[in-house]
């Protein structure tokens, strides 16, 4: 018990001493020459004491939000759906302009609750660009508003001329029958096949 005791003690005085060492070193600290006088510390002084030492060539994780978000909305699209044949599924959403109604409300849909879509390999990509004539329109031929949902097998799985949610999408996605599959060897691995 003693021994308990003194290892509180010392650790309890340990970031006192360090703290008294930092004030004491620290730029703007008082000089005051009596007994009575405390030592000023600065703001900047007293915010790097508090911190957590890190490791040298550690990373800190990314934020939740951007692990969701990682390779869903890719800033450089692949040239054609091809590329993307058995890694991911493709969800395509197409429009006139990036200011059309549908599109706008279509992609804050998609943005709101990505994490579905990443639990089920989605990558989304994007086309409002008609006169660019893009691969992308090209394969599907859209005429306005259209979201394209295409399975890993390269296959349409379904086309909607109206804005889906993520449930609904993700509905879909898990009736293929290669999501089932997909599903079933999660399980056998010991992995978690939930998802929403």
């Amino acid at each position: 018990m003693r021994k308990l005791l003194t290892c509180l003690v010392i650790l309890a005085s340990g970031p006192l001493a360090a703290q008294d060492a930092v004030s004491a070193t620290a730029p703007g600290a008082s000089a005051g020459t009596g007994a009575d006088a405390a030592p000023v510390v600065s703001a900047q002084a007293a915010d790097t004491t508090e911190q957590p030492a890190t490791q040298v060539g550690t990373e800190t994780p990314p934020e939740p939000a951007a692990q969701a978000t990682d390779g869903i909305f890719p800033a450089q699209p692949p040239e054609t759906v091809e590329e993307l044949r058995w890694i991911k599924r493709v969800v395509a959403v197409f429009a006139d302009s990036p200011n059309d109604p549908l599109f706008r409300r279509q992609m804050e849909a998609l943005e709101r609750d990505p994490a579905p879509l990443a639990f089920r390999d989605v990558v989304v990509l994007t086309d409002t660009d008609p006169a660019a004539d893009s691969a992308l329109r090209q394969t599907f031929r859209p005429r306005g508003f259209m979201l394209v949902l295409v399975g890993k097998d390269g296959q349409i799985k379904l086309r909607k001329p109206l804005p889906w949610d993520v449930r609904e999408l993700s509905r879909a996605i898990d009736k293929s029958p290669l999501r089932q599959q997909e599903l079933r060897d999660l399980g056998q691995r010991g992995g978690v096949a939930i998802g929403r």
